[in-house]
């Protein structure tokens, strides 16, 4: 008998008894009626236990002759996978794979071998996984990892067709040296193709200025009119010039047609050639004048004319451009010297740097490098 049912029974019997004892003082029993009453309590505890005891179950544990087997512990169904490598599509640059593996059982096929749910689940999601990596560049891991998350999180059944299998809390990564590399590979791509427009920009421009505008005297005229419509006059006085600046862009001669148009030459300058040994030397070039000695004496000559009848200012950086034609043209037919003033007033490479006694080296160097035709 339970501690429960004792309680009810004890309630019970006091209750009765209680009930028999303010029957008998209000009816006045006499002797033998309070005996009788005794007695029938007496039978009362007897009985009332048993009324209210519940029924034995024969299936009961303690009619049993094997005790109780423990419960068994609930299947594990997921598990976590971290640092997993997976291929780019850029050759030794691989991916790290993190994620939570979840899968279900299924029935598995007849004459199926025994195997591990968690290898089983964990190669499936990796297989999935690899797939879609092996597509991606190593540069976009991040759009990479969104495709794995919608990808892997759906259940679908393993090769084998004995589990569903998912994968949740994906993470997609590269190491910190493979992202360095790639940043700076990317940057280095980056200045190539910036560099090879502006060196293809300075060639177009180089080849329009020496095959187009200066082929001849009458395409560089013609050049000018059109941008100088209205000066047609001025066009015809710069003609001596425009034939000096177009023989010297393509290494010949003035035509004769053209020499009587060329400006005079001043006085103490020689016609051809060199200075001869042990006199100083002398600019031998129409475009020189008198007081232009170096770079650092802004030189009023032809030149700065024939950028005046082209409509180009002096510091514009078409004025460095035809100084520079005009210098290599120079060089090809021995006569530098003649023309170094020229270069060095118009062409911005040359600007020397105060301070610094290799500036001209240097600048030279470079002039040459962005100048020099097919670089």
């Amino acid at each position: 008998m339970s501690s429960g049912h004792k309680t009810v029974a004890g309630f019970c019997t006091v209750l009765l008894s209680l009930v028999l004892v303010i029957t008998g003082l209000a009816m006045r029993w006499p002797a033998w009626g309070w005996g009788t009453a005794a007695a029938l309590l007496a039978v009362a505890v007897a009985v009332v236990p048993r009324l209210t005891a519940p029924a034995v179950d024969p299936l009961s544990a303690e009619f049993t002759t094997e005790p109780d087997r423990p419960t068994d512990p609930p299947e594990r169904r997921e598990q976590r996978v971290t640092d997993a490598v997976l291929p780019s599509a850029a050759e030794d640059y691989d991916f790290r794979f993190s994620a939570t593996v979840r899968w279900c059982p299924q029935e598995a096929p007849k004459g199926s071998a025994p195997f591990s749910p968690s290898g089983v689940a964990i190669g499936a999601v990796l297989e999935r996984a690899r797939e879609i990596t092996e597509t991606c560049r190593p540069q976009r891991s991040s759009l990479a990892q969104h495709r794995l998350v919608g990808e892997l999180a759906v259940m679908l059944p393993d090769p084998g067709g004995r589990l569903l299998v998912m994968a949740e809390e994906v993470t997609l990564t590269l190491t910190e040296p493979d992202t360095a590399r790639l940043r700076k590979l990317s940057t280095v791509r980056k200045d190539e193709a910036l560099w090879s427009h502006e060196r293809r920009y300075e060639q177009d421009r180089r080849d329009y200025l020496g095959k187009d505008v200066l082929q001849d005297t009458g395409t560089a005229v013609v050049w000018w009119l059109a941008k100088n419509e209205d000066q047609i006059h001025k066009a015809v006085g710069d003609l001596g010039v425009l034939a000096q600046l177009s023989a010297a862009a393509n290494d010949r001669d003035v035509p004769e047609r053209y020499a009587h148009w060329v400006p005079a030459q001043p006085e103490g300058h020689q016609a051809h050639g060199p200075a001869p040994d042990g006199d100083a030397p002398h600019s031998n070039h129409p475009l020189e004048v008198p007081g232009a000695v170096g770079p650092g004496t802004p030189p009023v000559n032809a030149f700065e004319r024939l950028l005046d009848a082209l409509g180009v200012p002096a510091g514009h950086e078409d004025a460095g451009v035809l100084a520079r034609a005009l210098h290599e043209g120079a060089v090809q037919v021995g006569r530098e010297g003649a023309i170094e003033s020229v270069r060095h007033r118009f062409d911005p490479a040359t600007v020397e740097v105060p301070g610094l006694d290799t500036a001209p080296e240097v600048q030279e160097e470079g002039s040459g490098q962005e100048g020099r035709p097919g670089s």
